[in-house]
């Protein structure tokens, strides 16, 4: 996974056409319409902490997860009351439990493996209370092979131009990411930045089977911000899966 070093400078520049409020509702929205009105959630691969500031200001406690403490130092600027911790989702290690989690943005795309897939899911399990909620969106192969593919994308705004480059792997659906930023300086001067992004696509069967493997169930997956089945075209697709946890489990000891 890239640490997003240089990234992390003008991530939220690059994504300010996420609407996070729509986003944060629209979590919502899904654990509400699965029997969940959760006090506390965890944000996996929080990144510069915009979906946490919008759950806090909808009443929700979150503690945020990154690997980044590039991503992190930014979020602690928006929200420093926030638990931040800098974690590798595949390794997180929290203080207790919370209601629910979330993962969005394709976040977990990043992990080129499935036995990496299926670690976040059982590290996920561990601190979400027996029958909590997991939501969490991907990319489909479907964006990997017709969308992003091998093509080259332009993002310009003021002061900043990024180049972002990519290479299709068709035999593991993955697609090669190199960002190219050029910054321009108080002389009117370009320096050029640049990080590097891996992703690779899984298919709605695989993710259900690694799902039940950890000891979730999944109980939908929807079209991004939509309660519908996905399309032959959809782009990401939303799981919501309920941790099959036991009481008793979660009474002994977090190994």
């Amino acid at each position: 996974m890239s640490g997003y070093q240089e990234f992390s400078e003008f991530y939220d520049l690059l994504m300010q056409n996420v609407d996070y409020a729509a986003r944060a509702d629209y979590l919502l929205s899904l654990f509400e319409k699965h029997g969940s009105k959760p006090a506390s959630v965890l944000d996996i691969a929080c990144g510069s902490g915009n979906l946490c500031a919008e759950l806090v200001r909808r009443g929700v406690d979150t503690v945020g997860v990154d690997a980044s403490e590039a991503m992190l130092a930014k979020a602690v600027e928006k929200l420093p009351e926030a638990l931040w911790l800098c974690q590798d989702m595949r390794e997180m290690d929290l203080y207790g439990t919370v209601d629910g989690a979330v993962c969005i943005l394709d976040s977990l795309n990043h992990l080129c493996r499935t036995a990496d897939i299926a670690q976040v899911f059982r590290r996920t399990r561990l601190f979400v209370e027996p029958g909590g909620l997991f939501i969490f969106d991907v990319n489909t192969p479907y964006k990997h092979r017709e969308v992003l593919a091998d093509r080259s994308f332009v993002v310009e705004e003021e002061g900043v131009l990024c180049v972002w480059r990519n290479r299709y792997l068709p035999h593991s659906g993955e697609v090669a990411m190199l960002l190219d930023f050029f910054v321009e300086d108080e002389d009117g001067r370009y320096e050029r930045y640049w990080d590097t992004v891996r992703e690779r696509a899984y298919s709605e069967r695989t993710l259900r089977r690694l799902l039940a493997e950890t000891g979730w169930e999944t109980l939908a997956v929807y079209e991004d911000m939509t309660e519908e089945m996905p399309t032959a075209e959809c782009q990401r697709m939303v799981f919501v899966a309920r941790s099959t946890r036991t009481v008793a489990e979660a009474s002994g000891k977090i190994e």
